[in-house]
């Protein structure tokens, strides 16, 4: 298959807003491929590289080659160009990857350059998230999208549910499990105003579980024998940076688990320190000035070789609450009685940490999906959303890129503009968004600095209100920067639909 085919795809896919358009296009496409060529494909409507890295940046991607005439690039060349360079280190590294550079880009036409540059910085605008492409693969493929869901979900990976549905069909799909050591895709929880409407949407009217929402880093931490693994909410190894959640897991009396959790520091009177000092510490692999990171459980998907991702919730936490100590169980109130859930949560804020999670107490662990079963309630609202541009400063802050023009994503995978923020960023923030937004610049015009759209921000607002000002036809109510998200992707943020539910609520005008 020609790269062309794909780009053409892209093409289509952002032009249109149905998403069974997309979805068909995409079928199209998929069914044309090879074999050998699924995977690669899959990856590219996804808008990604196979290689996590390939040692290229925007400013290697500055000066090109003119554009071939016609079109001769396959998909498996581009994917065996990219693996090379992804391999290249040491000296003289840096002029292989210029005439690597050339020699690829120079084969490309001028649709395929732009598509290229654009999968490579991340700045691909195509529209297509993964679960249209999961859509796509089990159209093309004609197996259930159930299916397909299930084995993307506990491999971790579109692109593996992919190859099995073209090769093996419903029954490959079928034998994809849970797998020890092998990270899966993190159950995520909804937002509701309020511990009352969250207990409403979760529980139905019956007792649910209230857990305390730690202001940690996510984390999986799987267990095999001597062997332990630790997994961010991105399916990140950061095993060898968390020595102390290590020697937790090792304690632990059982020979194989899956737990689900968060990991945080705490300060000496065990009241959480702010979430940059626990992001910046397991940033890293040494305990730099001595900052302990502990871990709290809230969950357990497998336990000596039972899998428990489709047991209730409650036979779940029985198990967890059977394996792990209380002081690494992340605190926990069952109920059905609005008024405890509500002392409940005083008493969490109180304790410095940022909310509750209510849960349905019958709902299995819906590894990678969003829905009622686990719903977050913070007395503060925030939104996780994605910086798109960032304007110069002035008069105190000339100098440095201060007003952040904030995105959350639209119902086909596009970031929606909401508005602008400069408020609550403190020198030191003001310092590093500088550094760091200038490393995503992809251009200027007039004092704006465009940028790829890879950095999430969580941002505090006082309401939504209706706006013809910006394309999502909302904007935020006093929007300000709690903290930048570097444990998040894009494809966390929040989304225009979740915004557009805070209309008409108790703090909007």
């Amino acid at each position: 298959m020609l790269l062309l085919d794909v780009v053409t795809t892209s093409t289509t896919v952002a032009a249109t807003r149905s998403r069974k358009a997309k979805v068909v296009a995409l079928a199209d496409l998929l069914a044309r491929a090879d074999t050998d060529e699924i995977e690669v494909v899959t990856s590219y409507v996804g808008g990604s590289l196979l290689q996590r890295r390939t040692g290229l940046g925007w400013r290697g991607l500055g000066s090109l080659p003119d554009p071939a005439p016609e079109p001769s690039l396959s998909v498996r060349e581009v994917d065996a160009a990219f693996a090379d360079l992804a391999v290249l280190s040491g000296p003289g590294s840096q002029a292989t990857r210029a005439a690597a550079v050339a020699s690829l880009f120079g084969r490309a036409t001028a649709s395929e350059q732009e598509w290229l540059r654009g999968v490579v910085t991340g700045a691909l605008r195509q529209g297509a998230l993964e679960a249209l492409v999961q859509e796509a693969v089990a159209l093309a493929a004609e197996v259930p999208l159930p299916s397909v869901r299930r084995a993307a979900m506990l491999s971790g990976s579109t692109v593996v549910a992919a190859r099995l549905a073209f090769t093996g069909g419903e029954p490959a799909l079928g034998l994809v499990g849970l797998e020890v050591l092998r990270p899966v895709q993190p159950m995520l929880a909804s937002s509701a105003p309020s511990v009352v409407e969250a207990m409403s949407k979760a529980g139905k009217g019956a007792a649910v579980s209230i857990d305390t929402k730690l202001d940690g880093i996510r984390i999986q931490v799987h267990r095999c024998g001597d062997e332990v693994l630790i997994a961010t909410r991105t399916l990140e190894d950061v095993t060898a940076r968390l020595p102390e959640v290590v020697a937790v897991a090792l304690a632990l009396p059982a020979d194989t688990f899956v737990l689900d959790g968060e990991a945080l520091a705490l300060d000496a009177t065990g009241r959480p320190r702010p979430f940059q000092e626990t992001a910046s510490r397991t940033a890293r692999a040494s305990q730099d000035g001595g900052l302990h990171v502990t871990p709290y459980f809230f969950d357990l998907l497998h336990l000596d070789g039972t899998d428990l991702l489709d047991e209730p919730a409650t036979t779940r936490l029985a198990a967890l609450e059977a394996l792990v100590p209380t002081e690494h169980l992340a605190p926990r109130l069952v109920t059905d009685d609005p008024a405890d859930a509500d002392d409940f949560v005083r008493s969490v804020l109180a304790a410095g940490h940022e909310g509750v999670v209510v849960k349905d107490q019958s709902a299995a662990y819906d590894a990678g999906r969003r829905g009622s079963s686990w719903v977050k309630v913070k007395p503060v609202h925030t939104l996780d959303l994605v910086v798109l541009a960032v304007e110069w400063g002035s008069g105190r802050r000339e100098g440095w890129l201060s007003n952040i023009h904030l995105g959350a994503l639209g119902p086909d995978g596009d970031l929606v503009m909401l508005g602008k923020t400069f408020k609550g960023m403190t020198d030191s923030m003001l310092t590093w968004q500088t550094e760091r937004f200038l490393e995503l610049e992809t251009s200027r015009s007039s004092s704006v600095v465009h940028v790829r759209p890879e950095q999430v921000v969580e941002v505090a607002f006082d309401g939504v209100q209706r706006s013809s000002r910006y394309p999502g036809g909302v904007a935020l109510r006093f929007a300000r920067v709690v903290r930048y998200r570097d444990d998040k992707t894009p494809a966390d943020a929040d989304t225009l639909a979740t915004v557009r539910a805070f209309l008409g609520g108790p703090d909007t005008a």
